[in-house]
Protein backbone atom coordinates (compact mmCIF):
# COMPACT_ATOMS: atom_id res chain seq x y z
CA UNK A 1 0.00 0.00 0.00
CA UNK A 2 1.42 3.16 -0.78
CA UNK A 3 1.22 5.61 1.83
CA UNK A 4 0.06 9.23 1.32
CA UNK A 5 2.15 12.14 1.29
CA UNK A 6 1.19 14.02 4.12
CA UNK A 7 2.41 17.32 1.83
CA UNK A 8 -0.80 16.66 -0.45
CA UNK A 9 -4.67 16.33 0.46
CA UNK A 10 -5.32 13.58 -1.64
CA UNK A 11 -2.99 10.52 -2.81
CA UNK A 12 -1.52 11.79 -6.18
CA UNK A 13 -2.65 9.85 -9.63
CA UNK A 14 0.42 7.38 -10.46
CA UNK A 15 0.92 8.46 -13.74
CA UNK A 16 5.07 7.41 -13.74
CA UNK A 17 6.64 4.00 -12.68
CA UNK A 18 9.11 5.06 -10.33
CA UNK A 19 11.08 1.74 -10.24
CA UNK A 20 11.49 1.62 -13.85
CA UNK A 21 12.05 5.31 -14.22
CA UNK A 22 15.19 4.67 -12.10
CA UNK A 23 16.28 1.23 -14.53
CA UNK A 24 15.72 3.84 -17.30
CA UNK A 25 18.43 6.42 -15.46
CA UNK A 26 20.68 3.63 -14.91
CA UNK A 27 20.43 2.33 -18.22
CA UNK A 28 21.24 5.72 -19.79
CA UNK A 29 24.20 5.82 -17.03
CA UNK A 30 25.74 2.94 -18.54
CA UNK A 31 24.98 3.69 -22.61
CA UNK A 32 26.92 7.15 -21.51
CA UNK A 33 23.99 9.55 -20.90
CA UNK A 34 23.09 12.26 -23.43
CA UNK A 35 23.35 15.77 -21.56
CA UNK A 36 23.04 18.74 -23.94
CA UNK A 37 19.86 19.52 -22.64
CA UNK A 38 20.76 18.64 -19.10
CA UNK A 39 23.82 21.13 -19.86
CA UNK A 40 21.62 24.07 -21.25
CA UNK A 41 19.33 24.10 -18.16
CA UNK A 42 22.51 24.01 -16.03
CA UNK A 43 24.21 26.92 -17.53
CA UNK A 44 21.56 28.84 -17.55
CA UNK A 45 20.38 28.73 -14.61
CA UNK A 46 24.13 29.35 -12.52
CA UNK A 47 23.71 32.63 -14.79
CA UNK A 48 20.34 33.14 -12.99
CA UNK A 49 21.57 32.39 -9.75
CA UNK A 50 24.87 34.72 -10.20
CA UNK A 51 21.92 37.95 -10.97
CA UNK A 52 20.96 37.20 -7.12
CA UNK A 53 23.05 39.37 -5.01
CA UNK A 54 23.06 37.00 -2.11
CA UNK A 55 25.45 33.76 -0.91
CA UNK A 56 23.71 30.89 -0.26
CA UNK A 57 25.27 28.61 3.00
CA UNK A 58 24.07 25.43 2.21
CA UNK A 59 22.01 24.41 -1.23
CA UNK A 60 20.60 20.93 -2.67
CA UNK A 61 20.47 19.75 -6.44
CA UNK A 62 17.78 17.66 -5.76
CA UNK A 63 17.34 15.15 -8.36
CA UNK A 64 19.40 16.03 -11.37
CA UNK A 65 19.90 13.00 -13.08
CA UNK A 66 23.84 13.45 -13.45
CA UNK A 67 26.58 15.91 -11.98
CA UNK A 68 25.55 18.93 -14.99
CA UNK A 69 24.45 21.08 -12.52
CA UNK A 70 26.55 20.79 -9.95
CA UNK A 71 29.27 20.88 -12.25
CA UNK A 72 27.92 24.39 -13.43
CA UNK A 73 27.45 25.40 -10.03
CA UNK A 74 31.27 24.54 -8.75
CA UNK A 75 32.91 27.31 -7.62
CA UNK A 76 29.53 29.64 -7.96
CA UNK A 77 30.16 32.83 -5.92
CA UNK A 78 26.80 32.53 -4.70
CA UNK A 79 26.94 29.52 -3.29
CA UNK A 80 29.15 28.63 -0.29
CA UNK A 81 28.38 23.94 0.18
CA UNK A 82 26.46 22.23 -2.19
CA UNK A 83 24.64 18.88 -1.53
CA UNK A 84 23.48 16.23 -4.42
CA UNK A 85 20.41 14.31 -3.94
CA UNK A 86 19.20 12.14 -6.41
CA UNK A 87 17.72 8.55 -6.64
CA UNK A 88 20.39 6.50 -7.67
CA UNK A 89 23.96 6.62 -6.07
CA UNK A 90 25.61 6.49 -9.55
CA UNK A 91 28.10 9.75 -10.05
CA UNK A 92 27.16 10.74 -6.47
CA UNK A 93 30.26 12.26 -4.36
CA UNK A 94 30.11 13.63 -0.85
CA UNK A 95 28.88 15.54 0.31
CA UNK A 96 25.71 13.58 -1.16
CA UNK A 97 22.56 11.08 0.12
CA UNK A 98 20.73 8.67 -2.28
CA UNK A 99 16.88 10.13 -1.65
CA UNK A 100 13.56 10.10 -3.87
CA UNK A 101 12.44 13.04 -4.72
CA UNK A 102 9.23 12.62 -3.15
CA UNK A 103 10.12 12.16 -0.06
CA UNK A 104 12.76 14.67 0.97
CA UNK A 105 15.16 13.90 3.69
CA UNK A 106 16.00 17.18 4.99
CA UNK A 107 14.77 19.01 8.51
CA UNK A 108 12.30 22.20 7.75
CA UNK A 109 14.16 25.00 7.62
CA UNK A 110 17.24 23.96 7.18
CA UNK A 111 18.28 24.89 3.08
CA UNK A 112 18.90 28.37 1.81
CA UNK A 113 18.38 27.34 -1.96
CA UNK A 114 17.39 23.96 -3.77
CA UNK A 115 17.94 23.79 -7.41
CA UNK A 116 16.95 21.27 -9.66
CA UNK A 117 17.47 20.40 -13.23
CA UNK A 118 15.06 18.36 -15.83
CA UNK A 119 14.01 15.84 -12.68
CA UNK A 120 10.92 17.11 -11.35
CA UNK A 121 8.81 16.69 -14.21
CA UNK A 122 8.54 12.46 -13.57
CA UNK A 123 7.66 12.74 -10.06
CA UNK A 124 3.97 11.57 -9.32
CA UNK A 125 2.78 14.55 -6.91
CA UNK A 126 4.19 17.71 -7.81
CA UNK A 127 2.51 19.95 -5.39
CA UNK A 128 3.58 17.99 -2.37
CA UNK A 129 7.09 17.52 -3.82
CA UNK A 130 7.32 21.57 -4.35
CA UNK A 131 5.39 21.71 -1.29
CA UNK A 132 8.36 19.67 1.00
CA UNK A 133 11.11 21.57 -0.86
CA UNK A 134 9.32 25.30 0.12
CA UNK A 135 9.46 23.67 4.50
CA UNK A 136 12.73 22.64 3.75
CA UNK A 137 14.16 26.21 2.94
CA UNK A 138 14.54 28.60 5.27
CA UNK A 139 12.76 32.02 5.75
CA UNK A 140 13.66 34.05 2.30
CA UNK A 141 15.22 30.61 0.80
CA UNK A 142 15.08 30.40 -2.69
CA UNK A 143 13.70 27.42 -5.29
CA UNK A 144 15.29 26.96 -8.72
CA UNK A 145 14.01 24.18 -11.40
CA UNK A 146 14.26 23.42 -14.37
CA UNK A 147 11.50 20.93 -15.82
CA UNK A 148 10.47 19.76 -19.31
CA UNK A 149 7.15 21.64 -20.61
CA UNK A 150 3.86 20.84 -22.04
CA UNK A 151 5.20 21.60 -25.84
CA UNK A 152 7.98 19.40 -25.51
CA UNK A 153 8.31 16.09 -28.21
CA UNK A 154 4.87 17.25 -29.56
CA UNK A 155 6.37 15.53 -32.72
CA UNK A 156 6.75 12.38 -31.58
CA UNK A 157 3.80 12.27 -29.48
CA UNK A 158 1.44 12.81 -32.95
CA UNK A 159 3.69 10.18 -34.62
CA UNK A 160 3.21 7.34 -32.32
CA UNK A 161 -0.34 8.69 -31.94
CA UNK A 162 -1.44 8.75 -35.96
CA UNK A 163 1.19 5.32 -36.08
CA UNK A 164 -0.64 2.83 -33.06
CA UNK A 165 -4.28 3.95 -34.56
CA UNK A 166 -3.39 2.35 -37.57
CA UNK A 167 -1.43 -0.67 -37.16
CA UNK A 168 -3.38 -1.84 -33.76
CA UNK A 169 -6.64 0.31 -34.05
CA UNK A 170 -6.13 1.86 -30.27
CA UNK A 171 -3.81 4.29 -28.47
CA UNK A 172 -1.71 4.12 -25.38
CA UNK A 173 0.53 6.43 -23.37
CA UNK A 174 3.76 6.63 -25.57
CA UNK A 175 5.16 9.92 -24.48
CA UNK A 176 4.92 11.67 -20.80
CA UNK A 177 2.47 14.79 -20.11
CA UNK A 178 4.31 17.41 -19.57
CA UNK A 179 2.82 20.48 -17.62
CA UNK A 180 2.18 24.14 -19.03
CA UNK A 181 3.92 27.07 -17.18
CA UNK A 182 1.11 29.04 -16.36
CA UNK A 183 0.07 25.96 -14.39
CA UNK A 184 3.90 25.62 -12.44
CA UNK A 185 3.35 29.12 -11.77
CA UNK A 186 -0.29 28.10 -10.17
CA UNK A 187 1.87 25.35 -8.39
CA UNK A 188 4.21 27.53 -6.69
CA UNK A 189 1.83 29.99 -5.10
CA UNK A 190 -0.24 26.93 -4.42
CA UNK A 191 2.65 25.29 -2.04
CA UNK A 192 3.35 29.01 -0.32
CA UNK A 193 6.32 30.11 -2.45
CA UNK A 194 6.81 34.00 -2.61
CA UNK A 195 7.49 36.08 -5.86
CA UNK A 196 7.38 33.41 -8.14
CA UNK A 197 8.48 33.50 -11.62
CA UNK A 198 8.52 31.12 -14.45
CA UNK A 199 10.03 31.52 -18.09
CA UNK A 200 10.23 29.17 -21.25
CA UNK A 201 12.89 28.31 -23.09
CA UNK A 202 11.93 26.74 -26.57
CA UNK A 203 15.07 24.20 -28.33
CA UNK A 204 14.31 22.76 -31.51
CA UNK A 205 17.27 20.09 -32.16
CA UNK A 206 17.36 18.59 -35.53
CA UNK A 207 18.00 14.85 -36.21
CA UNK A 208 19.29 12.95 -39.02
CA UNK A 209 16.65 10.41 -38.25
CA UNK A 210 13.85 9.46 -36.04
CA UNK A 211 15.80 6.73 -34.91
CA UNK A 212 18.59 9.35 -33.63
CA UNK A 213 16.81 11.04 -31.51
CA UNK A 214 14.61 7.82 -29.96
CA UNK A 215 18.26 6.41 -29.38
CA UNK A 216 18.84 9.98 -27.67
CA UNK A 217 16.04 9.75 -25.52
CA UNK A 218 17.14 6.15 -24.21
CA UNK A 219 20.55 8.02 -23.06
CA UNK A 220 18.24 10.86 -21.33
CA UNK A 221 16.79 8.44 -19.44
CA UNK A 222 13.37 9.25 -21.10
CA UNK A 223 11.95 5.99 -22.90
CA UNK A 224 8.63 5.17 -21.61
CA UNK A 225 8.22 4.62 -17.73
CA UNK A 226 4.45 5.76 -17.70
CA UNK A 227 2.47 3.34 -15.36
CA UNK A 228 -0.44 3.18 -17.70
CA UNK A 229 1.86 1.84 -20.71
CA UNK A 230 0.98 -1.20 -23.06
CA UNK A 231 3.02 -3.98 -21.07
CA UNK A 232 4.07 -5.94 -24.21
CA UNK A 233 6.72 -5.11 -26.44
CA UNK A 234 6.06 -2.56 -28.74
CA UNK A 235 5.28 -3.83 -32.40
CA UNK A 236 7.84 -3.29 -34.81
CA UNK A 237 5.29 -2.15 -37.89
CA UNK A 238 4.38 0.41 -35.24
CA UNK A 239 7.84 1.67 -34.68
CA UNK A 240 8.56 1.55 -37.97
CA UNK A 241 4.88 3.48 -39.13
CA UNK A 242 5.78 6.31 -36.20
CA UNK A 243 9.63 6.83 -37.80
CA UNK A 244 7.64 7.39 -41.21
CA UNK A 245 5.24 9.27 -40.16
CA UNK A 246 7.39 11.24 -38.48
CA UNK A 247 10.07 11.89 -41.06
CA UNK A 248 7.00 12.27 -43.61
CA UNK A 249 5.33 15.43 -40.89
CA UNK A 250 8.30 16.83 -39.37
CA UNK A 251 11.27 17.30 -41.72
CA UNK A 252 13.09 19.83 -43.48
CA UNK A 253 14.24 20.60 -46.94
CA UNK A 254 17.67 18.83 -46.08
CA UNK A 255 15.76 15.81 -45.15
CA UNK A 256 16.60 16.40 -41.03
CA UNK A 257 13.95 15.62 -38.92
CA UNK A 258 12.98 18.47 -36.00
CA UNK A 259 12.38 17.33 -32.37
CA UNK A 260 10.60 20.23 -29.89
CA UNK A 261 11.74 20.64 -26.47
CA UNK A 262 10.22 23.37 -23.70
CA UNK A 263 12.58 23.51 -20.59
CA UNK A 264 10.66 25.68 -17.99
CA UNK A 265 12.08 27.67 -15.64
CA UNK A 266 10.66 29.03 -12.36
CA UNK A 267 11.76 30.08 -9.56
CA UNK A 268 9.78 31.16 -5.79
CA UNK A 269 11.24 32.43 -2.22
CA UNK A 270 10.00 30.95 1.13
CA UNK A 271 7.98 34.15 2.55
CA UNK A 272 10.03 36.46 4.42
CA UNK A 273 8.95 39.90 6.06
CA UNK A 274 11.29 41.51 4.22
CA UNK A 275 10.71 40.80 0.79
CA UNK A 276 8.81 43.19 -1.31
CA UNK A 277 4.79 42.63 -1.11
CA UNK A 278 2.02 44.22 -3.92
CA UNK A 279 -0.10 46.60 -2.85
CA UNK A 280 -4.02 46.13 -2.19
CA UNK A 281 -5.96 47.90 -4.49
CA UNK A 282 -7.15 51.02 -4.53
CA UNK A 283 -4.21 51.82 -2.06
CA UNK A 284 -1.18 53.27 -4.60
CA UNK A 285 0.29 56.74 -3.77
CA UNK A 286 1.14 57.45 -6.90
CA UNK A 287 -0.23 57.97 -10.41
CA UNK A 288 0.34 55.78 -13.14
CA UNK A 289 0.89 58.66 -15.82
CA UNK A 290 3.21 60.73 -12.69
CA UNK A 291 5.31 57.08 -12.03
CA UNK A 292 5.93 56.98 -15.80
CA UNK A 293 6.66 60.74 -16.21
CA UNK A 294 4.44 61.46 -18.80
CA UNK A 295 1.37 64.06 -19.19
CA UNK A 296 -2.45 62.50 -18.67
CA UNK A 297 -4.03 62.32 -21.80
CA UNK A 298 -7.92 62.23 -21.13
CA UNK A 299 -9.97 59.81 -23.23
CA UNK A 300 -11.73 61.17 -26.26
CA UNK A 301 -15.84 61.89 -26.18
CA UNK A 302 -17.76 58.83 -26.03
CA UNK A 303 -14.42 56.45 -24.80
CA UNK A 304 -15.54 56.72 -21.42
CA UNK A 305 -15.82 53.60 -19.68
CA UNK A 306 -19.01 52.12 -18.21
Amino acid sequence: MRAMNPASETAPHLVFDRVLLRRRLARAAALGPEIFLLERAAEDMADRLLAVKRTFSTAVDLGTPTSALATALSGHPAVERLIRAAPLAGDLVPPAVVADEEALPFAAGSLDLVVSALALQSVNDLPGVLAQVRRALKPDGLFMGALLGGGSLTELRQAFAIAESETTGGLSPRVAPFADVRDLGALLQRAGFALPVTDVDRVVVRYSSPFTLFADLRRMGGANALNERRRVPLRRATLLRAAEVYAERFADPDGKVRATFEIVFLSGWAPHESQQKPLRPGTARMRLADALKVPEQPLPPGDEPG
